[in-house]
């Protein structure tokens, strides 16, 4: 049903292949619109977002431990460090 396709980059231009796998994940997460960046410009795009992120240091609420958080902790809000919140994610 799908075919690889050829497209091009609008970052830098290059030529990316959009394979049918692809295609096929993206209509059954019902994205309707094409890729416009090729792999290394997606990543690079996203490592950039995560470097402006800007992060708290805060006390975690479980184990006592420094935690750092994308979020300004506000106070009557719990805040867990990444282990204690993979701990709770996991029961």
């Amino acid at each position: 049903m799908y075919e690889d396709k050829t497209l091009r980059c609008k970052d830098c231009g290059k030529e990316f292949v959009f394979t049918a796998g692809e295609q096929e994940f993206y209509a059954s997460k019902g994205f309707e619109n094409e890729p416009q960046r090729c792999k290394e410009c997606r990543d690079a795009k996203k490592a950039a977002t995560r470097q402006q992120r800007k992060t708290y240091k805060a006390v975690c609420d479980a184990c006592g431990g420094e935690a750092t958080v994308p979020f300004e902790p506000t106070e009557g809000r719990p805040v867990y460090c990444s282990e204690c919140f993979e701990k709770m994610k996991a029961n």
